[in-house]
């Protein structure tokens, strides 16, 4: 029976991330946008068209905007906790850890990702109304995306981007300092580990508006990327070359030529 449960639990929690990259490529169909989250026909009319025009249209609206950036967060962000999850595991048998518990570290992270939903998508719309981005959430002007390109770039090498990716990094040591049993201990501990993982990753989820929020491509990069951070073995030599790489990128947009008014 403990192992149908483990199994059980594990299925349910790999079934929710698939669900939620299905759903999200439905919707990218939908809009009629490709792997890039480039619009084609109908929707290029919308990207081109005015928000203010039209306060009706989902994309100008926060709960469907809070909706997709939930779902985003389920694709990208639980894949990330799997290393968590097993260190939970491997702490069962000697803290007295249960299944109840692990629930509860996989509910109080995802409740924190969600929070940040509500936040990006306000973000969103800000920048929306604003100008900064269309209706798609891509740039309008290739000095944002390399201002957002410089700023995530330069994020990897600060002291707040080593202490939270150091506890995502190392989440046994985080365990052991704050254990606390039940579902209840489970949700405390996840929801701590989860804002510490904000910290780590918020620079990943703003690179969307460089690009385009609905850039299929670009969020597999990302939560791959994401995923080998956190990985024991491998996650402390590639936040800084990754840094490299987004400075590497702004210099790169910054010289493109202008096409128009960029």
């Amino acid at each position: 029976m403990p192992h149908l449960l483990r199994s059980t639990l594990w299925l349910g929690f790999f079934g929710l991330i698939l669900a939620a990259w299905w759903m999200l490529a439905v919707a990218s169909l939908d809009m009629g946008l490709d792997l890039l989250g480039r619009p084609g026909g109908i929707a290029e009319a919308m990207r081109r068209m005015d928000p203010r025009m039209d306060m009706q249209m989902p994309m100008a609206e926060f709960w469907p905007l809070a909706s997709m950036w939930a779902l985003m967060m389920a694709a990208m962000m639980l894949p990330t906790l799997v290393p968590t999850l097993r260190a939970y595991e491997d702490l069962m048998v000697s803290a007295n850890g249960t299944r109840a518990g692990w629930a509860g570290v996989v509910a109080g992270y995802f409740g924190v990702w969600l929070v940040a939903a509500l936040g990006l998508a306000g973000l969103q719309l800000a920048l929306l109304f604003g100008g900064m981005i269309d209706m798609l959430g891509i740039a309008t002007s290739r000095w944002f995306a390399v201002a957002l390109l410089l700023a995530v770039g330069l994020f990897q090498f600060t002291r707040a981007k080593e202490v939270c990716h150091g506890v995502c990094h190392a989440p046994a040591m985080y365990f052991l300092g704050h254990w606390r049993t039940g579902f209840a201990g489970g949700l405390r501990m996840g929801s701590g580990l989860g804002g510490f993982c904000v910290g780590c990753c918020w620079g990943f989820m703003a690179l969307g508006f460089a690009g385009g929020v609905m850039n299929l491509a670009w969020m597999g990069l990302a939560t791959l990327f994401m995923v080998l951070e956190k990985l024991p073995q491998i996650g402390h030599v590639v936040t800084r070359p990754m840094g490299f790489a987004l400075i590497l990128g702004a210099g790169v947009v910054a010289g493109w030529p202008i096409i128009s008014g960029g």
